[in-house]
């Protein structure tokens, strides 16, 4: 056997996936949860990335392995590489007015056209103009900014501010998907100026390593470059041109594998790369898995039940209509939005309606920015279904109604720890296959 690891930290937990490169076969797995919450202290990530080695039976007989992380989260490092503070994360929408502020000094259209994104509160462009905003003393103490992805390969290859490589800043490394989803990234290279007018000054970020690149960890072993959650599941799935991948869970996501890079102007499609030296036009929605949690916290049913009330009721759902901007939203962008129920009447009230109300919301929402993809005239054939929310019968049942494609759901499975796998294995000259 030749093993190889992939990870994924994403924002609940962090999952390993150990296989041997040779036969395609999982051999062990470990997993370890994160605190809750939309700022975190990095430490949390790197003892949860340690316990899930530990129990995938650790790195000992590994030849290489790859981590793929939230993206958009922020880790200040000062000169020394300690973190200056919690780490924001994707999901922490304090930077709205940073955002505005940057598309009315830039304008919208530039800012596409440049970084192919139009900011919003998610992309850490925005976290460091509010940082340097409201946290002055902070912002000084920078030398360096790195996403999560970045920090946790540079922890892993043994640097650090006690570790045995020291604490290089150099060696901070990145991938092209996780780059551009920072909002100060072009395809050339990074966006000096953008960045420097955030922060008030330049800094050190991440050298970006192409998709077939690789460097090595203190013990010799290949290391990937790694990516984004979202670029790391369409390579786990194996996703090409015309497949459009649609995730259901902390947040959702819809994007698709173009060849060629998208610019949005209207800041809808996030016009980031993949992890396969292509690009990947991507969707987001900050409202997803939960708000199917708390309908069916508030009917007070699992969600088994949930998925049986809501296929009870007929599509549309009476003409109940769930806006499920629970927390604000990012597509559209709208931060300081709510919830809000429409179409009340004493026949449509019904737990029946109001559950699928639930589900038709969410994927309302998804449809949505599918619809923004197609746009821009990337090819949609086939839709997979995939993260927790693709395991309710009722999303499976439902979401080939309301998106408008035909879809499949593979098996459930950590698809973003195996593409991260397959990355690994190819910076070993071997190739699994994909997940689905």
């Amino acid at each position: 056997m030749e093993l190889v690891a992939g990870i994924d930290s994403s924002t609940q937990s962090c999952k390993v996936v150990i296989a041997d490169a040779l036969s395609g076969r999982v051999i062990r797995e470990g997993r370890a949860p994160h605190p809750p919450g939309t700022e975190v202290d990095p430490e949390e990530w790197w003892r949860a990335l340690q316990a899930a080695i530990a129990a995938a039976g650790g790195f000992d007989d590994v030849r290489a392995w790859a981590i793929s992380g939230q993206q958009h989260g922020m880790v200040a490092l000062d000169g020394r590489g300690r973190v200056v503070r919690p780490a924001l994360l994707w999901n922490d929408l304090r930077s709205a007015d940073a955002a505005a502020a940057l598309i009315a000094e830039h304008g919208a259209a530039a800012l596409a056209e440049r970084t192919g994104l139009v900011p919003v509160p998610s992309f850490t462009l925005t976290k460091v103009r509010w940082l340097c905003e409201h946290e002055p003393e902070h912002a000084a103490q920078v030398r360096a900014v790195a996403l999560p992805h970045d920090w946790l390969t540079w922890r892993l290859r043994g640097f650090g501010p006690d570790a045995p490589r020291g604490a290089d800043l150099d060696e901070l490394i990145t991938d092209r998907s996780e780059a551009s989803g920072t909002g100060y990234w072009t395809d050339a290279g990074y966006d000096r100026e953008l960045f420097g007018a955030a922060l008030g000054r330049d800094a050190i970020l991440p050298r970006v390593l192409a998709h077939d690149a690789a460097v090595t960890d203190a013990d010799g072993r290949r290391v990937g470059p790694g990516s984004g959650d979202n670029a790391g599941a369409a390579l786990g799935l194996g996703a090409g041109v015309g497949d459009v991948v649609v995730s259901i869970g902390t947040s959702g996501t819809v994007f698709a594998t173009s060849a060629h890079r998208t610019i949005d102007p209207s800041g809808m499609v996030a016009g980031f790369a993949d992890a396969a030296g292509g690009h990947l036009p991507l969707v987001a929605t900050v409202n997803a898995a939960r708000v199917l949690d708390t309908l069916a916290t508030l009917l007070a049913v699992d969600h088994e039940e949930l998925g049986r009330l809501a296929l009870a009721a007929d599509p549309g759902a009476g003409g109940l209509v769930l806006e499920p901007y629970f927390e604000g939203e990012r597509t559209p962008n709208l931060p300081d939005a709510t919830g809000t129920l429409f179409g009340m009447t004493l026949a449509a009230t019904t737990r029946e309606n109001l559950a699928r109300s639930a589900f038709e919301g969410v994927l309302g929402g998804l449809r949505y920015g599918l619809d923004a993809i197609r746009a821009l005239g990337v090819p949609t054939a086939r839709g997979i279904l995939i993260g927790g929310g693709a395991r309710s019968a009722a999303v499976r049942e439902i979401a080939p109604l309301i998106l408008d494609i035909p879809m499949t759901a593979p098996p459930a499975g950590e698809f973003v720890a195996w593409g991260m796998a397959r990355q690994a294995a190819r910076t070993l000259g071997h190739e699994l296959p994909p997940a689905a």
